[in-house]
């Protein structure tokens, strides 16, 4: 997932990604026309405006067999059906408070609001994808049955990264009140991420999953470096974000790493010390967010350009190169999404 935010847009998509770490283009089959510096010349609603004067930027999400784009105000999910294989798009208005309510754009607020979108949105888009893909067999998903797969996986994720990583920190230092615990249970909670990451990419459905991922990132790469949103000059874009939804996460294990340190300066016993790690998620969250964020936005400086590289790699776990007809999905969401706002902003105008 691409997380919302308001960074300079990519000045090129390579020039901020060193060789070998994401920077290469794929190859392309065919001829495909020259990029354009910026899409100047694009009749409204076929990409849009240059980036550079975007005051939002687009963020999405791969579902199943598909991709949710968001706007500032509409959000698109478009996904391919199994059997027809033609492309549908449920297109709607972002109308909650958590889209709406300025107390939600506020530093660090809104990283707590992102985890609420996610919860929202997101399992609003992934139940509507899976209903289309199981429709041809007459299975329908409800809110239901999605509420209470998330709820098992919440278990499931609160002891295998919070609760597995505190028992084997106590087991290997013998004192929960120091920098060296706090530093040995971060270690082992991003290993255990990224191990669960790298594990479940062996799945066929799930690695069909990150593709979508990856043309996600692709289209909105293509889009805020100003390139036509066709295949051929998206294929081109990178598949890594600055703002990835992976990226972040790494960034919020490191940021706790800070925040359980002043915790340890106090010697917390074990109940205030698994309690402390569940109570700091919101400031955890916020601090993340805010830090990805300034990233993101000053993506061209030397040292942030560095700090990125481990943001981008760890990406790698949670995107494919995606096929052709997969981009033409993500695309399709893009455009639906666009053509919300545009029409949003003539009724306005």
């Amino acid at each position: 997932m691409t997380a919302e935010g308001t960074p300079a847009p990519l000045p090129s998509l390579r020039e901020d990604l060193p060789a070998g770490r994401g920077g290469q283009a794929p190859p392309v089959t065919g001829t495909p026309s020259p990029l354009p510096s910026l899409r100047e010349d694009l009749p409204a609603g076929r990409g849009g405006q240059p980036a550079k004067k975007e005051q939002f930027f687009y963020g999405g999400q791969a579902v199943i067999e598909g991709v949710m784009m968001r706007g500032k105000r509409h959000y698109a999910v478009a996904v391919r059906l199994p059997n027809t294989k033609e492309i549908v798009v449920d297109r709607g208005e972002l109308k909650a408070s958590i889209y709406v309510n300025p107390i939600w754009k506020l530093p660090f607020v809104r990283g707590l609001a992102l985890i609420g979108e996610q919860l929202h949105l997101g399992m609003k888009s992934l139940i509507w994808s899976a209903n289309m893909n199981a429709g041809g067999n007459d299975i329908v998903i409800g809110k239901r049955e999605i509420t209470g797969s998330v709820a098992v996986a919440g278990v499931f994720a609160l002891a295998l990264f919070i609760g597995l990583p505190l028992l084997l920190a106590g087991l290997a230092v013998h004192s929960s009140g120091n920098f060296l615990f706090v530093l040995v249970e971060g270690v082992i909670r991003v290993g255990l991420v990224l191990g669960y990451l790298a594990a479940i990419a062996l799945l066929p459905d799930v690695r069909r999953v990150f593709m979508y991922h990856g043309a996600e990132h692709k289209t909105i790469n293509a889009f805020e470096s100003g390139w036509l949103l066709d295949i051929p000059s998206v294929r081109r874009a990178s598949t890594l974000h600055p703002r990835c939804g992976t990226g972040f996460l790494l960034v919020v294990m490191v940021v706790s790493v800070v925040v359980f340190s002043i915790v340890a300066v106090f010697h917390p016993n074990w109940f205030w010390l698994i309690a402390s790690r569940v109570l700091a998620i919101p400031i955890i969250a916020g601090a993340g967010f805010e830090s990805i964020r300034y990233m993101a936005r000053h993506r061209t400086n030397p040292v942030i350009k560095v700090l990125l590289l481990p943001v981008l790699a760890t990406q790698k776990f949670t995107t494919r190169e995606p096929s052709d007809d997969m981009l033409e999905v993500a695309i399709t969401a893009f455009n639906s999404a666009r053509e919300g706002e545009e029409e949003t902003a003539g009724a306005a105008a």
